[in-house]
Order: C-alpha cells, then sequence, then structure tokens
C-alpha cells in the first residue's frame, strides 16, 4: 500500500545521486575545478519552523553521518519563508566560511539569485532544489545552478483530481498559494487550476497565505464569511491546509469544506486518516536535499551531470496511508 508506493519512489529516487557520467548528458561548469579532499557542503534551506524543512534537515544529517568520509555538512535555515533578508545573508555567511557548495531551498525565485551569483563567483558551486531558481534570471545574470526536485505542477494536478472527484460538478472552490514569486507557488496553482478546469470547479477566489499557518486561518476565515457555498480551500502547502482546517472547524463547517494540500508532513498525514483533510502530495522531503547534496558531491569532484533532476512526487489520500 502506502509503504510500499514510498519505497519503491524513495529506491527510484537513489539512482539519482549516483547517475554515471554518459556522453551528451551535460558537463561540469567552465572554470569550475574538481573538488580534491573531503568537501564542506550547506544546506540552507527556508523555515525550519516549517516540518517539511525540519524533515529534510534531518534526512540530511542522517546521510552525512553515513557518509562521514565523503563530505561535512552545515545546516541553515530561517525561521519565517518571507524573510528572503536573512537567507541571503545566510548564503553570503557560508560563502564566507568557505564551504565548497551550497545546496539551496530558494525562498524565493528570484531575489536569491544575485546572492547565489555572488558566492558562485567565489568558486562555489550551487545546487537548487525544492523551489526553482528562474530560469531567465539565470540566465540574463549568467549563474549556473542545476535543480533537484519534483514536477510540483504535475503533483498539484493529481491531488485537485482527487479534490475534484470528491466534489459535485460546480462546487465553488478557494486556493490558498505561497510566495507569489515562489516558483513552485506558481507552479502549484497552475496544477490545481488545471485540475479544476477540467472538472469544471469554479475558482472563485485566490489569495496568497505566504506559505503560514496563521495568515491562512486569517484567509480562509474571511472567505468562509464572502463566499458561504465554498465546498473547498485548496493550500498549495500542508502549513497552510492547517490553517485552513483551523478556520473550517471555527466556522462550524468541518466536514462541508474539504481541504487538500501539499507536502505530506505528520500532522496533515493525521488529520488525513482522521477524515478532517482529504489529501496532499509527498515530494519525499527527508530525501530531497540527499538528492542534490548528491549532485553537488558530483559536481565537486568532476563529474559531469544532467542540467536538471527530476524527483517523484505522489497522492497521498487516506486509503494510501491504510
Amino acid at each position: 500500500m502506502a509503504h510500499l508506493t514510498r519505497r519503491a519512489a524513495v529506491a527510484g529516487l537513489s539512482g539519482l545521486t549516483i547517475a554515471p557520467w554518459l556522453p551528451g548528458c551535460g558537463s561540469k561548469p567552465d572554470g569550475m575545478p574538481a573538488q580534491q579532499g573531503k568537501p564542506r557542503i550547506a544546506l540552507v534551506m527556508k523555515s525550519l519552523a516549517n516540518e517539511f524543512f525540519s524533515t529534510m534537515a534531518a534526512g540530511a544529517k542522517r546521510h552525512q553521518a553515513d557518509h562521514a568520509d565523503e563530505y561535512d555538512l552545515i545546516v541553515n535555515g530561517i525561521q519565517d519563508e518571507r524573510d528572503l533578508t536573512r537567507q541571503s545573508a545566510l548564503v553570503a555567511e557560508m560563502a564566507a566560511q568557505g564551504v565548497a557548495a551550497i545546496v539551496i531551498a530558494p525562498a524565493d525565485s528570484r531575489a536569491l539569485v544575485t546572492p547565489l551569483q555572488r558566492a558562485a563567483k567565489q568558486g562555489l558551486t550551487i545546487v537548487n532544489i525544492d523551489n526553482r531558481l528562474d530560469t531567465e534570471v539565470l540566465k540574463q545574470i549568467g549563474l549556473q545552478a542545476p535543480f533537484v526536485g519534483p514536477d510540483n505542477r504535475a503533483g498539484a494536478r493529481k491531488v485537485g483530481d482527487a479534490l475534484a472527484k470528491a466534489l459535485k460538478p460546480g462546487s465553488q472552490v478557494a486556493m490558498l498559494e505561497g510566495i507569489v514569486t515562489s516558483f513552485n507557488s506558481q507552479q502549484r496553482r497552475l496544477g490545481f487550476e488545471d485540475a479544476m478546469k477540467t472538472a469544471g470547479m469554479p475558482l472563485v477566489a485566490i489569495q496568497s497565505a505566504q506559505w503560514e499557518t496563521a495568515p491562512a486561518n486569517q484567509a480562509t476565515a474571511s472567505l468562509l464569511n464572502a463566499h458561504p457555498e465554498l465546498k473547498a480551500v485548496i493550500c498549495c502547502n500542508d502549513s497552510m491546509a492547517l490553517g485552513a482546517l483551523a478556520a473550517v472547524k471555527s466556522a462550524g463547517k468541518a466536514g462541508q469544506v474539504l481541504i487538500v494540500g501539499f507536502d505530506s508532513i505528520s500532522a496533515v498525514q493525521a488529520a488525513i486518516r482522521a477524515g478532517e483533510i482529504l489529501a496532499t502530495a509527498d515530494q519525499h522531503g527527508d530525501q530531497l536535499a540527499i538528492f542534490g547534496i548528491g549532485m553537488a558531491l558530483e559536481l565537486l569532484h568532476g563529474k559531469a551531470t544532467p542540467a536538471d533532476r527530476e524527483t517523484p512526487v505522489n497522492l497521498i489520500t487516506r486509503e494510501s496511508l491504510q
């Protein structure tokens, strides 16, 4: 059941970190020397208050402990996913500490490109995970930063399709998106919109709750007042789904307004088992940083790699958790 699906997905991911060089698969960026000795790698994440990223950090630490002879790891994160200034400062601090590579889940797809370019000019290898940096800005600024992560649009489409099956045609739906300049928020919004359009479900409102629980709670309360016929709230991450759930319960509409999320954190899995949240998407946060680290090690040791690597994302429902 769910454990078999997850095991198969992780097994499929494992091959990504050790993919050998093949002609035509890409090349080491110009001027990037092969790393000698044991490198230090910095993992720079978004909000550590979000269980998804604390799970990511824990997975990376376990991997480093199992491969202590291969690399050292420094783990960093910001407390608020909106704190772009602090995350930019972390990039500069890691460069100043002389790490060999930065594996980053950027809080913003555009704002982090310039600080990362400064780090790259100092000789650091940059690997982008979770939230893709803006490809046009990367081209304009001349930064090479391969992306390791899931197809967020496809993952959101899976969750949106599951929601549509649970609703009657024409049901009113609202959406809470993340930071609007974040690529993964944009892609999840598109995936959910794809599903709702195909199913003929009107999206009566789309608001940003900036990935956070409290803003999601407030936004959902307002949406329930403005749209008394609302039948579902789509949330572009699980932290917002928890905020939406609290608002629905406070309004006395538990079971009447369906909620879906994205990330598959433990609190949302528990809510799915309890029938309080319908579905979410698992992008295997405990593995995601590991695969970014794997790519960084390949680059540091002079191995050629593809420009990007796609990782699995799976639909999580009550049935799949049994």
